[in-house]
């Protein structure tokens, strides 16, 4: 086969993201709802429409289901026709943990065949599961000129933060010439962005040298960076990695400030708004007499009577008369029923919070004392499809894990850091 003139894109949407908590117990990080509208993956394949990208592999792996289903045929980012594609590429796995993808480069390298079906001069490989808008265009062209081996998409960040990523020592040129996987002690402020252009020629061979090298931030790049020509590329945009709950958060909140940097719709973000009924089949939202909203995202078919505060509606949610929800991303279809007070909070899809219920109330400095990593600032979790009775109160920073239903509840009152 004939190579084409566009890169081949692998994008990487395996990873279990278990810092998401219950958010990803039937779903894989990628699939993650956010902003009303979308799901995480829209993001990146997005960034590829428009980039005028048009074959494209996904590389999933954990709780696959939901994903496949958002991607469909690809048709809502343009990814049907004779020359365009987007194709599902799951491991080839049997009965024993070691038939998964092991990291990043296994998954590219348990592909090879993919490749050489789709050749193309350049791979570009991203992940699934950031918020950003890039063009891999100009990405590609700085790629060609610079006569890079790999070019890898580039951030500055808090020196704080540097430890959470890949980082790269540059010259005057540009040329990475010392690479640092998550540097305890970092001498530079320069973070990769798990994005990267190879070219395939050089993809094959080094994926080739050595089975045992299995990450490409840990084992391929460091190689690259020693003896061959790897290029930073400079981005200064809003660039998102939402693996945490706290990142999640801010992330959805920054949608509601002028000043963040995201912008979904500037940016061509494309939803698929045939899955799951999303908005296809949804009729334009209520704002009922009495309703209160400010400072908040409404999407299609939710119907408001109480008072909504700083906070992200997806689809379809109800708040009866006398709630409040303040400083809060409610998922699908959820019920916030008469007199409830939610506070600060992420509830899943189909949660009912009853009536005259608190979700949020206390001392913010508790985190939960199962995961305190994951809730520490105050946010409380509701997993998908639980119901939290009537007159029930459940405090900072707790989880309440999908399905729970009131028989679950040990009695009213939910202290802080607590899961159920």
């Amino acid at each position: 086969m004939r190579q084409t003139g566009k890169p081949l894109v692998l994008l990487l949407a395996g990873g279990v993201g278990s810092r998401l908590n219950v958010l990803v117990s039937t779903r894989a990080k990628p699939a993650v709802p956010f902003g009303g509208l979308y799901r995480i993956i829209d993001f990146s394949l997005s960034n590829v429409m428009n980039s005028g990208l048009s074959q494209v592999g996904v590389l999933t792996q954990y709780q696959p289901l939901s994903l496949m289903n958002h991607l469909g045929t690809g048709e809502a980012w343009d990814f049907t026709g004779r020359t365009r594609g987007v194709k599902i590429l799951p491991p080839r796995t049997g009965h024993k943990e070691s038939d998964w993808y092991q990291g990043t480069a296994d998954a590219v390298r348990r592909n090879i065949d993919f490749i050489k079906a789709h050749p193309s001069k350049e791979i570009l490989i991203l992940s699934g599961d950031h918020i950003y808008h890039m063009d891999f265009d100009d990405m590609v062209r700085v790629h060609r000129e610079k006569k890079a081996d790999v070019t890898i998409g580039m951030m500055v960040v808090p020196l704080e933060q540097i430890h959470q990523f890949g980082s790269g020592i540059t010259n005057d040129q540009g040329q990475i010439i010392e690479w640092e996987e998550k540097p305890e002690k970092p001498r530079t402020n320069l973070a990769s962005m798990g994005i990267y252009v190879f070219d395939t020629a050089y993809l094959l061979r080094l994926l080739d040298e050595d089975p045992e090298e299995i990450d490409f931030g840990m084992h391929m790049v460091p190689k690259a960076v020693a003896r061959d020509k790897v290029f930073a590329y400079p981005f200064d945009g809003y660039w998102r990695d939402v693996g945490t709950i706290q990142a999640y958060w801010e992330a959805n909140m920054d949608l509601l400030r002028e000043d963040s940097g995201i912008s979904p719709e500037a940016w061509g973000i494309r939803p698929n708004i045939e899955a799951e009924g999303l908005l296809a089949d949804r009729c334009p939202a209520r704002f009922k007499e009495g309703s209160v909203v400010r400072n908040s995202l409404i999407s299609a078919g939710c119907v408001i009577e109480g008072e909504v505060i700083n906070s992200i509606l997806s689809p379809g949610v109800q708040v009866k008369a006398g709630a409040r929800v303040k400083d809060s991303v409610i998922i699908d279809d959820c019920i916030i029923e008469e007199g409830a007070q939610v506070d600060l909070a992420i509830i899943d899809k189909l949660v009912r919070v009853g009536k005259n219920a608190i979700v949020g109330h206390g001392d913010k400095g508790c985190a939960n004392r199962k995961y305190p990593k994951h809730l520490y600032t105050g946010i409380t979790l509701l997993g998908k499809e639980s119901v939290v009775p009537d007159n029930a109160s459940i405090g900072r920073n707790c989880i309440v894990n999908p399905m729970c239903g009131p028989m679950d509840y040990p009695g009213l009152v939910v202290d802080s850091g607590t899961t159920l």
